[in-house]
C-alpha cells in the first residue's frame, strides 16, 4: 500500500524513527503514521518512507509504503478492513493535526518507495522582507536583506546537470558517492506575494543538507556576495567550505516524489 503524506515538521524530530537507548522515543513522523495505520487495519506493519526529512522540515508530498498480511481464507475480513477510497480518512482519525494522509493506492508487493523513486522536488521558501513573518514563521526563513532574484535564478542554472556535489553536502553525509543529477533548479518571487522567494530543486536524489546548502549559496549570490558564475567554482572545489551556509530547516518542504 502506498500513502501520500503531508506534515508540518515543526514539532517532529524528522521522518525517521528514533528510539535512543534508555530514553523515551523521539516524536517522528514515521512512528506517528505507523501507529495510526496499525490502529486502522489492526495489523502490525512497518511504514517505510521515501525521504528521511530532517527535524522541522515539512512535506506535502512524502510517499510511504507498507505491506499487509493477506487473509488466510475467504471467510476472514479483508486485510484493509476499510474500502481503499476511505482509507486516508480512516487513518487520519488516529493522527494528530500536524500530519495527514492525502491519498492511498495499491501497489505491487515489491514496490520500494526509496529505490524506485525517479525524482524528488523540494522547495525552500524565504520571507524576504523587513517585517518578520508571524502566522507561518515556522515554515519560512526570514531574510531581511534585499535579494536579487534575477542573479539567483542565473546562478541556479549552473546547479542543473550531473555534477559532483561534494561542496553542497554536509561533511558527514555518509554516502559513497557525491555525484548527483539535478533536473531543474529555479528561483522566483511568488505571484501575489513578492516578499516570498521560492527556490525549487528537482533531482534524482539528494545528499544530506544538499538542498539547504544550495539555497544558502543562492542567497549569497542574491545578496551580492558572489556573482552567479561563482557557482561553477564552488562545484569544482568539491569542498563544503567553498559553498554558502546551510539554511535553517523550517523553510524546506518536500513537494512531490515521482515514480
Amino acid at each position: 500500500m502506498k500513502l501520500t503524506i503531508a506534515y508540518d515538521g515543526h514539532d517532529f524530530h524528522g521522518w525517521q524513527r528514533q528510539h535512543p537507548p534508555g530514553k523515551p522515543p523521539l516524536r517522528t513522523v514515521q512512528d506517528t503514521v505507523q501507529f495510526a495505520v496499525q490502529r486502522t487495519i489492526r495489523q502490525p506493519v512497518s511504514v517505510v518512507g521515501a525521504s528521511r526529512t530532517d527535524a522541522r522540515v515539512h512535506a506535502y508530498g512524502q510517499v510511504a509504503a507498507f505491506s499487509t498480511i493477506p487473509p488466510v481464507s475467504e471467510e476472514e475480513p479483508d486485510e484493509l478492513r476499510v474500502p481503499l477510497d476511505r482509507l486516508p480518512q480512516a487513518v487520519n482519525r488516529w493522527l494528530p493535526d500536524d500530519v495527514a494522509i492525502l491519498d492511498a493506492a495499491i501497489v505491487p508487493d515489491d514496490f520500494d518507495p526509496i529505490k524506485q523513486a525517479q525524482s524528488k522536488t523540494y522547495q525552500y521558501t524565504i520571507h524576504n522582507c523587513l517585517t518578520p513573518p508571524v502566522f507561518d514563521r515556522h515554515r519560512v526563513l526570514h531574510f531581511w536583506q534585499d535579494l536579487n532574484v534575477d542573479h539567483m535564478a542565473h546562478a541556479a542554472r549552473y546547479i542543473v546537470g550531473t555534477h559532483d556535489f561534494a561542496s553542497f553536502a554536509n561533511t558527514h553525509h555518509g554516502r559513497d558517492s557525491t555525484i548527483r543529477t539535478v533536473f531543474a533548479c529555479s528561483v522566483t518571487r511568488m505571484t501575489g506575494q513578492p516578499e516570498r522567494v521560492i527556490v525549487e530543486v528537482s533531482g534524482s536524489g539528494f545528499l544530506y543538507h544538499m538542498v539547504r546548502i544550495i539555497s544558502g549559496t543562492l542567497v549569497e549570490v542574491g545578496r551580492g556576495r558572489w556573482e552567479p558564475e561563482h557557482v561553477i567554482s564552488i562545484l569544482e572545489a568539491r569542498n563544503r567550505r567553498a559553498a554558502g551556509p546551510t539554511l535553517a530547516p523550517e523553510g524546506l518542504c518536500l513537494c512531490r516524489i515521482e515514480y
